[in-house]
């Protein structure tokens, strides 16, 4: 698969990666190289890393826990000390390898110590590839509120290896292919068709897919980097879908969900709401519903929930001027942004997906 360049930032794929990280590496005097790791990516991915890393630059392993509930910025007052402990300077550079916890916040780490180190991101699972790892969004929670503090700054370069999607579990996987069907809806049906029937697809399919996922997400943010217009319509279904996972994050009575799962949901919430309000076909919002549930299941939200999430929506981090801003469809490829919706169609949504 080709190399993908955007802005000062090259996203490399599987032999590839370790071609050009090693000419990279050469070709810059870093002082020192921060490797951080959750406890699953230091058992399962870096030594796979390491053996194909050429330097004799010193390297230092940083280890964070794993889970949303870790990213966070005590997490990172960890890793920013642990780094002025082992005397890392501004010639030093960091490699994030990881899903999207580790991506982000490794990325913000980096951003922020000493007012900007370089850094490399390692997507090690499928959400992180396609999503996490294209246009420099770094960053961590505000206790249960998601990606509240950061700042957008690219890495150097990104290394999407596929072999680490070997060492994932299948929930994982469908977190990160929740991101690609939000990608066919927003963009296309010539996209969008290839996930009708994913028991036809095999590993090359699979490779395929996440290269023009890169491809259509770098599109997006090439032209708007800022998240001023079109960057907004990668967040179809993310303004009910992060609320959601910020409520079963921060209720001890619910099982935390994956991003992905969440995403679903607020996928199928979004397509009704645009059923009713941009004209986006019915019959097409049924068989949105159908498709997801038939992938994801349902996950149990109840009726009393439904105010706690839409109360969460006022942390969205599109609003602005007290507006809360979705994004919805008229159809498949065809977003528009910036739409307000009233409470009592977001309940009619939930009411939808709970039938």
């Amino acid at each position: 698969m080709d190399s993908i360049t955007y802005k000062d930032c090259t996203i490399h794929f599987n032999d590839t990666c370790y071609v050009s990280v090693n000419k990279h590496l050469k070709e810059n005097n870093f002082s020192k190289i921060f490797i951080l790791v959750d406890e699953n990516t230091h058992q399962y991915c870096l030594p796979i890393f390491l053996e194909k890393l050429s330097t004799d630059t010193a390297i230092e392993i940083i280890e964070i826990e794993s889970g949303e509930e870790n990213k966070n910025i005590d997490t990172c007052v960890g890793v920013w000390n642990t780094l002025s402990e082992l005397n890392a300077d501004r010639k030093s550079l960091m490699i994030n390898i990881g899903g999207g916890v580790i991506t982000d916040l490794g990325g913000f780490v980096a951003c922020t110590f000493k007012r900007g180190i370089a850094y490399i991101n390692v997507p090690t699972t499928l959400l992180s590839m396609v999503d996490a790892s294209v246009g420099g969004k770094t960053g961590v929670d505000l206790g249960h509120l998601k990606n509240q503090i950061g700042v957008i700054s690219n890495p150097d370069l990104v290394l999407i290896d596929t072999h680490f999607l070997n060492t994932l579990a299948q929930n994982q996987m469908r977190s990160g292919l929740a991101e690609m069907l939000k990608h066919g809806l927003i963009t296309g049906e010539h996209y969008w068709n290839k996930f009708l029937d994913l028991s036809k697809l095999s590993l090359h399919d699979l490779d395929t897919l996440i290269h023009e996922s890169v491809i259509i997400k770098k599109e997006v943010v090439e032209e708007d980097p800022f998240e001023d217009g079109l960057r907004k319509t990668l967040n179809f279904g993310h303004t009910l879908g992060h609320a959601i996972e910020s409520y079963f994050l921060s209720n001890p009575n619910k099982t935390t969900l994956l991003h992905g799962e969440a995403i679903i949901v607020g996928m199928i919430l979004a397509s009704y709401i645009s059923t009713e309000l941009t004209g986006f076909p019915k019959q097409t919002t049924l068989d949105i519903k159908q498709l997801f549930i038939s992938y994801y299941g349902k996950v149990d939200i109840d009726k009393s929930e439904h105010s706690a999430i839409i109360e969460l929506l006022k942390y969205d981090k599109k609003n602005n001027h007290g507006n809360i801003n979705f994004v919805l469809l008229e159809s498949i490829g065809k977003p528009v942004i910036d739409c307000l919706v009233d409470d009592e169609i977001i309940i009619d949504a939930f009411n939808f997906y709970a039938t």
